[in-house]
């Protein structure tokens, strides 16, 4: 399930039928932890909901091995994995949140809530008057702004302490379901 590989592949009559295949990536030590495998999984319902046949998804398919990849291969935290993959996602998407200036006045300074109302940062006298608003601390701001602005390989290079991470994994979590109209839950696997 976890293999990146080039296939070769000709069409059937109704379905696509494997030629030959050159493994790349096998992302072993998915495989070997099983925490780490309920996170590999949830993150591939979620691609699978997302995409199509035959759609061109290149900056979906880089943003999920580069996450599997960080799954698989560092210690990082798994719900930061989870949380930082869905907020790039979304704005692969086109959901991308709007985190220079403030939705609603367009002030620049003072940005300390986040809008999943208006999809975006709002500064302290409109967060207050948006009861969808959450406020952030200045740890989960700069998380957010990473997330959006990052290269695509340098996107998991960063950490979050225990206060902040909880911030950001509301903000993701709540951004995601609300856009995706859909709620994403971690099954247990067994």
């Amino acid at each position: 399930m976890f293999c990146f590989g080039e296939y070769l592949m000709y069409k059937g009559s109704n379905t696509y039928h494997i030629n030959s295949i050159q493994t790349i990536e096998i992302f072993y030590n998915i495989r070997t932890d099983l925490e780490k495998l309920k996170y590999a999984v949830h993150i591939n319902k979620i691609v699978q909901d997302v995409t199509q046949e035959n759609q061109n998804c290149y900056n979906i398919l880089q943003l999920l091995l580069n996450t599997l990849y960080a799954i698989s291969e560092t210690d990082k935290n798994l719900d930061l994995i989870l949380s930082i993959f869905k907020l790039r996602l979304l704005c692969i998407m086109g959901f991308s949140p709007k985190i220079e200036k403030c939705v609603n006045c367009n002030e620049k300074e003072d940005l300390v809530y986040f809008s999943l109302k208006d999809n975006g940062f709002k500064c302290k006298i409109c967060g207050k008057q948006d009861t969808s608003a959450i406020t952030m601390s200045e740890s989960t701001i700069n998380a957010i702004k990473y997330c959006v602005s990052a290269p695509a390989k340098k996107i998991y290079s960063f950490l979050l302490k225990n206060d902040a991470l909880e911030e950001f994994k509301l903000i993701t979590r709540l951004y995601f379901n609300e856009k995706l109209e859909k709620e994403y839950k971690l099954e247990e696997l067994f």
